[in-house]
């Protein structure tokens, strides 16, 4: 057997890993919840230049709003033509809320605040996974 090969990672398991570190804590639910096709969501990740071309590529338009009430939404959950889903999330070093709404007219709704913090980690995790093959 060759050892170069036993060592060689997947493309697959290389981003699992790297996704699955605490940097990319808010990242991956989004992911997750946008698509269920590993193989597809890897290649938009390594083909798209911005967050906003991820989600294009993954089928979704991105709204911009200037604030997001949580709680509000979550009322509106389940409610046809509404949320399909809320991923909220805090960043405790910015004291910042930066939610993301999945709406079943296929958007996804977040304020210029949450945008610019996700697209940060989109292009970090871009970066690690260039940089590791």
């Amino acid at each position: 057997m060759d050892p170069i090969k036993i060592n060689a990672e997947s493309n697959s398991s290389r981003f699992e890993r790297i996704l699955a570190q605490t940097q990319f804590e808010a990242l991956r639910p989004l992911l997750e919840r946008l698509s269920a096709e590993r193989e597809r969501l890897l290649k938009l990740v390594l083909e798209a230049h911005t967050y906003g071309e991820l989600l294009s590529g993954l089928g979704f338009k991105l709204t911009i709003v200037r604030q997001i009430h949580v709680q509000d939404c979550y009322d509106r959950l389940g409610v046809a033509g509404g949320i399909k889903a809320v991923l909220p999330y805090y960043d405790i070093p910015t004291q910042s809320s930066l939610p993301t709404l999945v709406n079943f007219d296929g958007t996804v709704t977040a304020t210029p605040k949450s945008v610019a913090f996700f697209e940060a980690l989109f292009l970090e995790l871009k970066q690690q996974l260039q940089t590791q093959r």
